[in-house]
């Protein structure tokens, strides 16, 4: 117990002198905390109408100025964080549950299930990412249902081949054959052991997808294909400024540098998480 607590008190000294791990640990801290208490940042009402400062710039009143019906922005972006980050995190987990446990399942007892999940990924991939976004919000209609299983699916595939790989790669280890010789069933064998040790890399994994898939959800917002107005999110305000770019530029900046500032805290902290990886 003491050789784990000092293995993760020197790894954590070592992130700590690392900048960009530091930067990717407050920006993140500050967004889950948004996420779970936006009054904390905020007391206007992201939908709150002020005729009297339509397209106001950036002030004291309003710190990331208004848009053209007077909301402002800076609520609006605050409230838009919970919307967004929760689509993009619940759908990732999704496809990380499905993906993981299909993909394990696949690859430890193979045959026809592995044939069949295996033709299922294989259609998911022909399609490029943002085309099949596109296609299955297109046909089932806009909706946070919608939009949370169409990038669930998008990135189902990534996380099936991962576990699966790993299932294979674990099942041909002595301590699996050990404990088959010990009379486990495959079952037990599966869950209390390969599940265990591939759910590293589909961690790692996680902080990969993050970035690609807040910037579908965004995209997908922006075309009318996501959150519908009066619902603030990322995308759909950055959709809302697209025609008032040179008289109002900070209706479309602000949202875009939200987005920008939550995909750089992920890739910063999956370095670090890579790097830690590496080094044990």
């Amino acid at each position: 117990m003491s050789t784990t607590t000092s293995t993760m008190t020197r790894q954590l000294r070592r992130l700590s002198r690392q900048p960009g791990t530091v930067v990717g640990l407050v920006i993140s801290f500050i967004m889950l905390l948004i996420v779970a208490a936006p009054g904390l940042f905020t007391t206007v009402d992201p939908n709150e109408f002020d005729i009297m400062a339509v397209l106001s710039p950036p002030s004291r009143e309003h710190w990331f100025g208004t848009d053209d019906v007077g909301r402002d922005i800076y609520s609006r972006v605050i409230y838009g964080t919970r919307v967004t980050l929760g689509i993009v995190l619940g759908s990732i987990l999704l496809s990380a549950l499905l993906g993981g446990i299909l993909g394990l399942i696949s690859g430890f007892y193979g045959k026809a299930v592995d044939m069949v999940c295996g033709r299922a990924v294989d259609v998911v991939l022909s399609f490029p990412p943002f085309i099949l976004g596109v296609m299955i919000t297109g046909i089932l209609g806009p909706s946070t249902r919608n939009l949370v299983l169409a990038l669930a699916i998008i990135y189902f595939p990534t996380f099936f081949r991962i576990a699966r790989s790993g299932a294979m790669t674990e099942e041909t280890k002595v301590y699996v054959e050990a404990v088959r010789s010990m009379g486990y069933p495959r079952t037990r064998i599966l869950t209390r052991h390969v599940a265990r040790n591939v759910f590293p890399s589909l961690a790692a994994q996680f902080m990969v997808v993050f970035p690609l898939a807040l910037q579908i959800q965004a995209a997908l917002s922006f075309l009318g294909l996501g959150i519908q107005p009066p619902t603030p999110d990322w995308g759909n305000i950055l959709e809302s400024g697209k025609n008032f770019l040179l008289g109002a530029p900070w209706m479309s900046f602000f949202p875009g540098l939200a987005i920008l500032l939550a995909a750089l805290a992920t890739i910063l902290l999956g370095r670090a998480a890579q790097r830690a990886a590496d080094n044990q």
